[in-house]
């Protein structure tokens, strides 16, 4: 397998640390705004760090794919543009959604499609 891609070296080996047997990553992200610190994508599962807990508290929450219902590209305005003329996406878990926005609209490309190539 190839190197992952990742933003910050620090969120690449946060995931290292919790990886399973045969477990690899695919990609890490930096998340822009408030509640998600990062995206990161194994062969196994979606992993997202939400940091919208009171009193400065965050989880790590593991999703592994079979359990994603959808993944939609999310944007404020009207589809006159291309498919992917946002940063954003969001990962649809039964009743629970998380929205995650990026730097620019390639990452969300990117995140989208290996998360629907997993649920396909």
């Amino acid at each position: 397998m190839t190197e992952p891609t990742y933003d910050r070296r620090e969120q690449l080996q946060q995931i290292q640390s919790g990886l399973l047997d045969g477990e690899q990553i695919i990609a890490v992200y930096d998340a822009v705004g408030t509640g998600t610190g990062f995206i990161g994508l194994t062969n196994r599962r979606v992993i997202i760090q939400d940091k919208s807990f009171v009193g400065k508290r965050f989880a790590i929450t593991s999703i592994p794919y079979s359990k994603v219902t959808s993944v939609s590209v999310v944007s404020n305005k009207s589809w006159g543009g291309s498919f992917f003329s946002t940063g954003a996406i969001a990962v649809h878990v039964g009743a629970q959604t998380y929205e995650v926005e990026f730097r620019g609209d390639r990452k969300a490309h990117h995140v989208h499609n290996v998360i629907l190539h997993h649920i396909s």
